[in-house]
């Protein structure tokens, strides 16, 4: 039997508060219908008792507190999975923006990922040649490890990115793939990416997942874990090497400030959550090979320093998760 919750008890921003709900549960997604048969998506981010907070995607304009009826969906957000999503571009939450049609799903995957035992972790030893000499002899980009990139303000790290991007192979042969994730970018950072990857032709390997500057902030949080779980499918489902290139950490984390502040939660130093580390652990621990499977996740996560100062705590906990950086 499916519930409707009609009404909210309280709106404040993007978050809106639900009395009365049992059996709840965090990160579980809900569908939103108003009165005027307009419907939008929220995610579950806090449960007091029979209280719940929802951030709501697409904002909370239009709503009050009488015109809502909210339905529990009973699963995390998921990603549809197929092998046609190569060659794909997405939006932060992996759906279609690329006017080619819906991805019909062979899999429907949670966007946390489980987590990889320790155990059966495969040690690391092929590289992935990036074409770019510095990379490849002093800092070698291995299968499985993850090699952040440390840019200060006005450096062309999107210009890094794209070369990466065209250039990168393996040398054995094997199959090999790209997923791009960019968050926070402009319009017209987002239309460079398309560009320079249609005009070099590797679309054909890459799945591109925009979030654009002006795009819900829950967004922004959800679309690095979106790009995670694409690369784990196609590594570890389909046997193939995935780098996945993230872009930028810095706008993921103010995504993730502004989001804990309007939670109303403690901040830690710098005003970041004090969770930031393990948020950000969430994403890193990701990239590995697993025995017995034939892909691997390999990581380049780029991220602008703020002020240019490495000690600031986004490239401060980045570099203690990840092994060494590009600066």
């Amino acid at each position: 039997m499916i519930l409707e919750h009609v009404g909210l008890s309280q709106i404040n921003g993007s978050l809106v508060v639900l009395d009365g709900v049992q059996n709840a549960s965090y990160d579980e997604m809900v569908v939103m219908k108003l009165t005027d048969g307009t419907q939008r998506v929220g995610r579950i981010v806090m449960i007091e008792g029979e209280k719940c907070v929802i951030q709501v995607f697409e904002g909370t304009t239009g709503f009050s507190l009488d015109n809502t009826r909210t339905t529990l969906s009973g699963h995390p957000m998921m990603v549809d999975l197929s092998p046609e999503i190569l060659g794909r571009t997405l939006d932060g939450l992996g759906r279609p923006i690329d006017g080619l049609g819906e991805i019909y799903p062979e899999f429907r995957r949670d966007v946390n990922g489980s987590p990889i035992n320790p155990v059966s972790r495969v040690y690391p030893r092929n590289y992935i040649r990036t074409g770019i000499s510095s990379i490849d002899a002093l800092a070698t980009l291995i299968r499985g490890q993850k090699l952040p990139i440390f840019s200060g303000s006005g450096m062309k790290h999107n210009e890094l990115a794209v070369q990466i991007v065209k250039q990168a192979d393996v040398s054995d042969g094997e199959d090999f793939a790209i997923v791009f994730a960019a968050m926070g970018v402009k319009n017209d950072v987002a239309d460079y990416f398309k560009k320079s990857f249609e005009a070099a032709n590797v679309m054909d390997r890459v799945v591109m997942l925009l979030n654009l500057a002006n795009d819900p902030i829950v967004e922004r949080i959800i679309t690095p874990r979106a790009a995670l779980t694409i690369a784990e499918y196609l590594a570890f489902d389909l046997g193939k090497n995935i780098l996945v290139i993230l872009t930028d950490m810095t706008s993921y984390c103010e995504a993730l400030r502004e989001f804990s502040s309007s939670k109303g939660e403690i901040p830690g130093r710098k005003g970041y959550p004090g969770y930031l580390y393990s948020d950000l652990a969430s994403l890193y621990e990701r990239a590995g090979i697993i025995e017995g499977r034939k892909g691997s996740v390999t990581q380049i996560p780029i991220l602008t320093m703020p002020g240019d100062d490495i000690t600031h705590p986004i490239p401060d906990l980045t570099g203690y998760i990840t092994e060494g950086q590009i600066v």
